[in-house]
């Protein structure tokens, strides 16, 4: 048995690691897989070479490379038996907020919301691939990554053109108090699911590290969303608003790509 650690650049939150665990779950070689969201890194404990596992890492184009290969001193893993329902849990937060930011962000005529809401929708797609995939069948998760991935692709094409009509339109100034409000208990969710993924992994670890919650995208995305509010209000201009959103939905876009790659 090896031991070969992954030095993963863009692997910032939990939804990122289960993006990982579903396009490596297929290659027979990998006995386990431990995951170090703030460092990140990722150690595979696997058999024979490692040319497979680097090729599936870096076709989700997470900047994922290999560090070291050596003789594995752990041969035993015990199994996660709350994986599933923790899964669960973050589903629930994230599809919850994906509702509430639509919404919030429709009625107070904020696209950094709208576009907020797609990518907590994406994490709420990838947590959902992981709990279809336990105990289905590589063909299912294909077919429902693909759906998927197209499914954001649709929502975020959509997103730009509103974001180019209120750009050249006279649109209406978002309510800067609602962008700020919402994003900040949308930071709490995201904060939320870092420490119950993370807590479930590292039993030592009563409350979480500084680190480990500011290499999220998702929570830094919820910063600038507060941010761009604050600017809202000062400059009273919706343009803030609108290049958070297109940045968000940039980053929705990306999360659809990494999507669709499980579906290859």
């Amino acid at each position: 048995m090896n031991q070969t650690i992954f030095q993963i650049s863009k692997m910032d939150c939990p939804s990122e690691e289960n993006l990982i665990r579903i396009k490596l779950e297929g290659i027979a070689s990998i006995a386990h897989l431990e995951f170090d969201i703030p460092n990140r890194t990722l150690a595979v404990f696997h058999k024979g070479e490692t040319q497979e596992i680097e090729n599936a890492i870096h076709d989700l184009k997470l900047d994922g490379k290999k560090i070291t290969t050596e003789k594995a001193t752990q041969t035993h893993f015990k199994e996660d038996t709350n994986q599933k329902k923790l899964l669960w849990a973050v589903l629930i937060i994230n599809f919850s907020f994906f509702i509430i930011e639509m919404t919030t962000g429709i009625i107070s005529k904020s696209m950094g919301l709208v576009a907020d809401s797609l990518d907590m929708l994406a994490d709420s797609f990838v947590y959902g691939i992981s709990l279809i995939a336990v105990g289905g069948t590589i063909v299912k998760k294909k077919k429902v990554a693909k759906i998927a991935g197209y499914f954001q692709l649709l929502l975020a094409c959509i997103g730009f053109i509103e974001v180019l009509r209120r750009f050249f339109g006279a649109e209406k100034i978002p309510d800067f108090s609602t962008m700020i409000i919402v994003s900040f208990f949308a930071l709490i969710a995201n904060g939320l699911c870092l420490y119950l993924l993370q807590k479930s992994k590292r039993k030592e670890d009563a409350h979480i590290k500084a680190s480990m919650i500011f290499t999220s995208n998702d929570v830094i995305i919820n910063l600038g969303i507060i941010i761009a509010g604050v600017l809202v209000h000062w400059l009273h201009s919706s343009t803030p608003d609108l290049i958070i959103g297109s940045i968000v939905f940039v980053l929705v876009v990306q999360g659809a790509i990494r999507i669709l790659k499980l579906s290859s």
